[in-house]
């Protein structure tokens, strides 16, 4: 077993190595490493193509805005979420493509409460990768918390059919579906 991970590792890391870092949605490593984790029926494999996806996602190219979206990290688990916004802000501001600016502060915004702002960096994050499983998953959060049940069962079952080995989303899916069974009886 050790020996697989071992191999699953320095394949992953090969195939990072293999082409120059673009760092964003625009990647041309993602379409291989979504099918991977599409395809995929080992939960080691899947969680490190998910590990690969989200490193390359979280990479803006630039080092002034990987700066700030390491700042708006640390402020975020300080819970300083004004701080947060903030920083993700001028990520935005900056390089208004790059998805993942918009998707930290989806969270910020969700974990501050603001469901509407939330959803709203939602959307542009999916505008510009719309497999991107975090939005898609925080998607589904967000109109959990606003207690909608259709919104956040098309939102996991999106996650899944992106990555099939997802298990919050699929825990999600679950009491989702409880929740739309108990409310039909």
């Amino acid at each position: 077993m050790r020996w697989r991970l071992l191999t699953i590792g320095v394949t992953a890391m090969l195939l990072m190595a293999q082409q120059p870092l673009r760092a964003d949605q625009k990647d041309p490593r993602l379409p291989e490493l979504f099918q991977r984790l599409h395809d995929t029926a080992n939960a080691n494999i899947a969680r490190l193509t998910e590990f690969m996806i989200w490193s390359i996602w979280g990479e803006s190219g630039e080092a002034k805005l990987d700066r700030l979206m390491h700042e708006g990290e640390t402020a975020m688990e300080d819970k300083d979420y004004d701080a947060a916004v903030a920083k993700f802000s001028a990520v935005i501001a900056a390089k208004p493509d790059f998805a993942e600016g918009w998707n930290r502060r989806a969270t910020v915004h969700y974990l501050a409460g603001d469901y509407d702002a939330s959803l709203a960096d939602i959307e542009h994050v999916l505008e510009l990768e719309p497999r991107h499983f975090g939005a898609i998953s925080g998607l589904g959060v967000v109109n959990l918390a606003r207690h909608h049940d259709e919104a956040p069962r098309d939102a996991f079952e999106r996650v899944l059919s992106l990555y099939p080995l997802n298990m919050p989303a699929r825990e999600n899916l679950k009491l989702v579906k409880q929740r739309l069974d108990d409310s039909a009886i």
